[in-house]
Order: C-alpha cells, then sequence, then structure tokens
C-alpha cells in the first residue's frame, strides 16, 4: 500500500518559517532577530505609510514595533498570528502618533474627531491592503530564484528594463522572456490563491 505524502503549501511553510524564526530569536540568535525584521520590514513600514506619515515618522514607528516585538514576542501564543500582531500594533501606534503630532488628515466636518474615530472602513482597508501586499511579497520570495529576479526586473524595478537587458542579465534567449514570464506569473498566481490572496 502507497501513502500519498502532501506538500505543504506557502501559507504552511511560511507558518513553519515564521516558528522556527521565532523559537530561534527567543533562544537569543541575533541571526534570527535579523531574518524576522528583513522579513517583515515592509509590511510594518507600509501601514505608516498608508496612513501618510512621513518617511521620517514612518521610520520612527517602524522601530517602536520593532522594539515592542524584541519585548512581546514571547506572549505571542501562535507564532502564524505575527503579521496580524504586527499590523495591529504598528495601526495602533500609528493612530496615537497622529493623536499626538496633531496630523490627523480630515475633512472640515470631521476635525474634531480622535484617531480611535476615524473612518473605520478606511482603517480596515489600510490593514487589508498590508495584508494582501504582505502575501504578494511572501508569495514571490517562494517562486524558484529567476523567477523572483525575473518578475523584480519587470514589476518592480523603475524605469523598466527592456526585454533585452533583462534576457542578457539571466542568461536567457530575449525571445524566450515572454514565455518564461507567463509561467513565472503561473506559479505566482498559484501560490497567491494557496496563500488566500483576494
Amino acid at each position: 500500500m502507497t501513502v500519498a505524502l502532501s506538500v505543504p503549501g506557502p501559507a504552511a511553510r511560511a507558518s513553519t518559517v515564521d516558528h522556527r524564526l521565532v523559537r530561534d530569536c527567543l533562544n537569543g540568535s541575533e541571526d534570527a532577530w535579523a531574518a524576522l525584521i528583513e522579513k517583515y520590514k515592509s509590511l510594518i513600514f507600509s501601514i505608516p505609510v498608508k496612513y501618510g506619515l512621513a518617511r521620517d515618522d514612518a521610520t520612527d514607528i517602524f522601530q517602536a514595533v520593532c522594539l515592542e516585538m524584541l519585548t512581546e514576542l514571547r506572549n505571542l501564543r501562535e507564532p502564524r498570528a505575527l503579521p496580524k500582531w504586527l499590523m495591529q500594533v504598528t495601526s495602533h501606534k500609528c493612530l496615537r502618533w497622529k493623536q499626538q503630532m496633531g496630523r490627523m488628515v480630515s475633512t472640515e466636518s470631521e476635525e474634531a474627531q480622535s484617531p480611535e474615530e476615524e473612518k473605520p472602513a478606511r482603517l480596515e482597508e489600510i490593514l487589508h491592503e498590508a495584508e494582501q501586499e504582505q502575501m504578494l511579497r511572501e508569495a514571490v520570495n517562494s517562486l524558484a530564484p529567476r523567477c523572483r529576479e525575473l518578475i523584480r526586473m519587470l514589476f518592480y524595478e523603475e524605469p523598466v528594463r527592456p526585454y533585452q537587458q533583462i534576457a542578457a542579465s539571466l542568461g536567457l534567449a530575449t525571445g524566450s522572456i515572454g514565455f518564461i514570464r507567463q509561467r513565472c506569473l503561473d506559479r505566482l498566481r498559484a501560490r497567491l490563491n494557496d496563500l488566500g490572496f483576494q
């Protein structure tokens, strides 16, 4: 009798990586701390930007969140909850920051609102966007190196490079870029589906 072994999907692999990183952080590994910060730095930093904070203020929020993660990580019961926890902590710090600095973005009729009263739909939208962006980062990072690099060159660089330059950088024929691009995007789409991307 043969037993089919299931291969863990991207969500399960991400959860396993987080579990290992959290465990190693709690055991004092500086490399694990660096890896954990590297993994979630874009997620943390993106939230103050979405709240409209200046880059320097976003950097201060980022540092405050990292410090809180350092002090509170041992209280995290489930490592796979780390991304949502980070989003919540960052969001609360952004609201407090805006309140303290008097930088609430509001219309004339909403000037008296406190941060807690800021449009709930917008707050949910910010957290949803941040969560979706993190899923995209994790899905791209889970791709094979050539696909990851191709997607980075095609969609993350400004200005966009011509296919000839991309092909030369990756050691590919120019005519194969379109086919490989489609195959990589199909793999990315499958990983995003596994992660529950909407």
